[in-house]
C-alpha cells in the first residue's frame, strides 16, 4: 500500500466510516430504541425539516457568518497586535498577561448579556463578543512562536546588521506561524459558537434567534438542523484555515516528505 492511499484512508474514509456509523445509531435509536420523537427527532425527520427551511436558514446563517468573519478580522488583529508589543517590550508583557489570563475566566455566557445590554440588539455586541473569544487564544499562541524562534538564527541576523523589523519579518514571523495557524483553528470554531451565543441571548436575526424559536415553538427537528448546520460552517471554516495554512507554509509539506 503506497503512502498515498493510506493516506486517503486515514484522512477520508476512516472519518467517513465514523460518520456513517454515528448515524446509524442515531437512526436505530430512534427506530428500534425507547427514545420519544419529540426528544430525538430521526435523520429523517431532521433532514426533512432542513430542506423545507433552507432558505431561511440560510439568510439566518449570512447574518452569522458576517458577524464571524468581521469578529475573527478584528479579534485576529488585537491578539497580533498585543502579542507584538508584549514580545517587544518585556514591562508590558508582565502588565498584560495576567490580565489577559484573567479576563478568560469570566464565562461567556455571563458576557454576552450585559454586551447586549450595553450596545443594543444589533451587529455589535455580538462582534465585541467574538473579538473578545478570539484575540485571546492568538495572542497567547504568536507569543509562544515568538518566543521559540532560535537564538542562533537572531544572532546571525544580528551581525549581517539587520534590524528590529527584518529579524521580525524573516525570522519571528515564519517561526511563529505554526502557533498562529493552530490557534486560528481553535479560533473560527469559537467564533461561529460566541456568535450563536450572543444571538441567542439576545437579537433579531442570525442561526442563535433561529434556534430560540424553534425551541420555543418545539420543533426539535429544525433544531437539530440547525445544529447540524452550525458544525458544518465550522468544520468548513476549519478546513479552510487548514487549506490557507498550507499555502502560507509550504516548507512544511517539504519537512514531512523528506521525514
Amino acid at each position: 500500500m503506497n503512502g498515498k492511499l493510506r493516506s486517503t484512508i486515514s484522512n477520508v474514509l476512516l472519518p467517513l466510516a465514523a460518520l456513517v456509523l454515528l448515524v446509524f445509531i442515531w437512526f436505530a435509536a430512534c427506530e428500534w430504541g425507547s427514545v420519544p420523537k419529540f426528544m430525538l427527532p430521526s435523520p429523517q425527520a431532521v433532514w426533512q425539516a432542513f430542506v423545507k427551511d433552507w432558505e431561511l436558514m440560510l439568510s439566518h446563517a449570512r447574518v452569522t457568518l458576517t458577524e464571524t468573519f468581521i469578529g475573527l478580522f478584528f479579534g485576529i488583529l488585537t491578539g497580533f497586535f498585543m502579542a507584538v508589543v508584549m514580545d517587544r517590550f518585556r514591562i508590558v508583557q508582565k502588565l498584560l498577561y495576567p490580565l489577559i489570563i484573567v479576563s478568560q475566566t469570566i464565562p461567556t455566557v455571563a458576557i454576552a448579556p450585559l454586551l447586549v445590554l450595553w450596545m443594543g440588539y444589533k451587529m455589535l455586541p455580538k462582534i465585541v463578543l467574538i473579538i473578545l473569544i478570539v484575540f485571546f487564544p492568538i495572542s497567547i499562541s504568536l507569543l509562544e512562536g515568538f518566543g521559540s524562534v532560535d537564538r542562533d538564527t537572531v544572532n546571525l541576523m544580528r551581525s549581517m546588521g539587520a534590524n528590529r523589523l527584518q529579524i521580525f519579518r524573516y525570522v519571528k514571523m515564519p517561526s511563529a506561524l505554526g502557533h498562529f495557524f493552530s490557534s486560528l483553528k481553535i479560533s473560527v470554531s469559537y467564533a461561529v459558537v460566541g456568535a450563536v451565543l450572543a444571538e441567542w441571548l439576545g437579537g433579531t436575526e442570525g442561526l442563535g434567534c433561529y434556534m430560540t424559536r424553534v425551541r420555543k415553538a418545539y420543533a426539535y427537528d429544525k433544531m437539530f438542523a440547525v445544529i447540524i448546520l452550525i458544525s458544518v460552517i465550522s468544520l468548513l471554516l476549519i478546513w479552510l484555515t487548514g487549506f490557507i495554512q498550507k499555502r502560507c507554509m509550504p516548507w512544511e509539506k517539504i519537512n514531512k516528505t523528506r521525514s
